[in-house]
């Protein structure tokens, strides 16, 4: 059992294995028991699952804590809420995605459980690719600094512009290079259909499998945002990663818990957007005083504050106000 102590990125393998054996268990536990048969994800439900996977990733947070110090500790949390919060980001599209390809509410859940499979594997090259950089070249942190301040500023600026699902490259490329067909066939993400030729029958992609691709590249999107982020509060792998997938983890019940009432969240994305600039300006900040890096407690504090002032003004400023765009697709 000595391979099990075997170092892997500057961490014992068995801290790895059970981290992936635990984030296993619960993707069977939701497909396998949990949503076993396709259905509607009710509210209620989903703001049950959306406690649950906070919880989770707090109380590892707390592990974190307790075996590797309170510095690791407020690390993994700053960066667990940091993710949290930009994900919110990505329930705005998602949304957005969802609407565009007319959805059913019964198929959502698939769409989101295979993409957050491949958000599991896809934050996994970026997170090591991004940890063997930076042990390599430490500058590179000033370039993640640099790019988070600009990304946070355009963020600011086209906080009102809504995502345009349907002049992405992507999908129009997909489009032009595949067989795409508009309507839904069941849960499925491909199907057989008799050619325009007539030769025997070609396989299409269904707008439920452009909508997971869509899901994932924008997940891509989000990736070059907040990896960069985490990596400003730290560069241990294991706290960029298992706070990174906690995050997403709960990513699929947050969606469904607030996609009702995404509207009442819009200002959010201002608070984003000043959270992105301060985590970039960190690093030079704490040249500009001459110490290694700003106090993890600090950056933990600030972190609160901004999403809290965000989340405040965002309820008050809609409060009362009607829903602008409706988030439950028509069906099919």
């Amino acid at each position: 059992m000595e391979f099990l102590f075997f170092d892997w990125l500057g961490k014992p393998l068995w801290m790895w294995l059970g981290f992936i054996g635990v984030v296993i268990t619960l993707l069977v536990l939701d497909l396998g028991v949990l949503h076993r048969k396709q259905r509607e994800i009710g509210a209620r439900e989903s703001i049950i699952m959306s406690a649950f996977y906070i919880l989770l990733g707090l109380g590892f947070g707390g592990w974190v804590w307790w075996y590797m110090g309170p510095t690791a500790g407020m690390n993994y949390v700053t960066g667990f809420v940091i993710e949290k919060s930009l994900a919110m980001d990505n329930v705005f599209v998602i949304a957005m995605i969802f609407t565009y390809f007319a959805v059913p509410r019964e198929y959502q859940h698939r769409v989101l459980f295979w993409g957050i499979l491949g958000v599991i594997v896809l934050r996994a090259i970026m997170i090591g690719l991004g940890a063997t950089i930076v042990s390599q070249f430490g500058w590179v942190l000033y370039i993640f600094a640099a790019f988070l301040i600009v990304t946070g500023i355009k963020m600011w600026v086209f906080a009102d512009k809504e995502y345009d699902v349907g002049s992405s490259p992507v999908l129009r490329w997909v489009r032009r290079r595949f067989n795409v067909t508009d309507r839904f066939h069941g849960n499925r993400f491909w199907v057989r259909l008799p050619s325009a030729e007539g030769r025997s029958a070609d396989l299409f992609m269904t707008p439920l499998f452009l909508s997971l691709a869509m899901v994932e590249v924008v997940d891509v999107v989000f990736a070059v945002d907040s990896v960069p982020a985490i990596f400003a509060i730290t560069t241990d792998p294991f706290i960029v990663y298992t706070s990174n997938i906690f995050a997403v983890l709960g990513l699929r019940a947050l969606y469904f818990a607030l996609a009702a009432m995404v509207h009442r969240f819009h200002y959010l994305k201002y608070a984003l957007s000043v959270l992105l600039v301060f985590i970039g300006s960190k690093i030079f900040l704490a040249d500009a005083l001459g110490i290694a890096k700003i106090p993890p407690l600090v950056s933990l504090a600030v972190t609160f504050a901004i999403l809290s002032a965000g989340v405040g003004y965002s309820l008050w400023r809609t409060g009362g106000r009607p829903e602008a765009d409706s988030l439950t697709p028509a069906k099919s």
